[in-house]
């Protein structure tokens, strides 16, 4: 009888700049046993092949560890990990950006990181189909005129012809590009190599940014914080900008300076921003982004499907865990040198 392999779940319990970041999200993100075993019930191959410990936050992590193979989590305790899993190939991410785990310097040899991206690509797709509309349509300045009381016809035309610029084409960025592809706005790609991107018209790479965002219309970010990547969007870059130009932030906060882009918004020298990622999160009550004009905050759930995020994960994982079992190659391995 060969022996399984021992699956270790760590769920955190919500708790303030933490993950989640908010009460709500405890019930959106938690693996719980009857969502592990509906989801496995799809792979029925891999059923007798597993034995699993759901567990929360360190309650039981070094024990359970001390057995695991595969590790399922959103973040872990590095101290000594090579000793105190000595057993652990695998951890997968349940989330895209795995930029709290950076640097990697605690990864012991031998044990191979994964996460979730592409998995939520519809849901962040529909999100930059929405905010970019939203801005071409004024809507940040109709709420800021909404709080002062102020009735001010602000007019639109169809967005065709318009220049989006989508700085990360991953599967968020690329996402958008081909939900609005079809609206016919020329939209300009910007990724690390500069290859080509379904939906994208003209594609450069982040070396040649400031050739590009002069002709944004309206830029889209959508880059995990890596050493590449923080900092990118800075008050030069910024400056390089049109006053026109309306800015979606669904990547990470460290990409763009902030403080800057609030004055802008202030002064006029930029349109609109749509920001969806906030550091930490949530926000603080004294923040000048709550009172920024022309500045609209959703609460970092561009990409979170509250129905399915742990269904899609799971199914995610699964699929890999065959791979695992099967000595395949596993899907979105993380690179630790490049933090993606």
């Amino acid at each position: 009888m060969t022996s399984k392999t021992r699956i270790h779940i760590k769920n955190n319990r919500w708790a303030v700049g933490s993950f989640p970041n908010t009460p709500e999200g405890e019930a959106v993100f938690t693996i719980n046993r009857e969502r592990f075993d509906a989801a496995l019930a799809q792979f029925p191959a891999l059923e007798n092949k597993t034995e699993v410990f759901i567990d929360w936050d360190e309650d039981n992590f070094a024990s359970s560890m001390a057995e695991a193979e595969v590790l399922l989590t959103w973040d872990l305790p590095t101290n000594d990990l090579a000793d105190v899993a000595p057993n652990l190939r695998w951890i997968h991410c349940i989330g895209a950006g795995v930029e709290h785990l950076l640097p990697m310097t605690w990864l012991p040899p031998g044990v191979s990181v994964t996460n979730n991206k592409g998995v939520h690509a519809d849901k962040a797709g529909e999100y930059g189909l929405m905010a970019v509309l939203m801005l071409h349509n004024h809507i940040a300045s109709i709420v800021t005129n909404q709080r002062a009381r102020r009735f001010e016809s602000l007019y639109s035309t169809p967005i065709a012809g318009k220049t989006v610029v989508i700085t990360g084409t991953g599967s968020l960025g690329g996402a958008a590009a081909r939900k609005l592809a079809p609206l016919d706005p020329h939209i300009i790609g910007v990724n690390r190599h500069g290859q080509p991107v379904d939906g994208c018209n003209e594609v450069f790479t982040l070396s040649e940014i400031d050739d590009v965002l002069p002709r944004a219309d309206y830029l889209y970010l959508a880059l995990p914080d890596t050493p590449e990547t923080t900092g990118l969007m800075d008050r030069r870059r910024l400056d390089l900008l049109k006053p026109a130009c309306g800015i979606v932030n669904i990547g990470r906060q460290a990409v763009m300076d902030y403080s800057a882009l609030c004055e802008k918004l202030k002064n006029g020298r930029l349109a609109a921003a749509i920001l969806d990622v906030f550091s930490p999160e949530p926000i603080a009550k004294d923040s000048e982004l709550w009172d920024t004009p022309n500045l609209i905050i959703t609460p970092h759930v561009s990409a979170d499907d509250g129905d399915s995020y742990v269904p899609l994960t799971l199914d995610l994982f699964f699929r890999n865990l065959d791979r695992y079992l099967t000595g395949q190659e596993l899907l979105n391995r993380v690179n630790p040198l490049l933090g993606y």
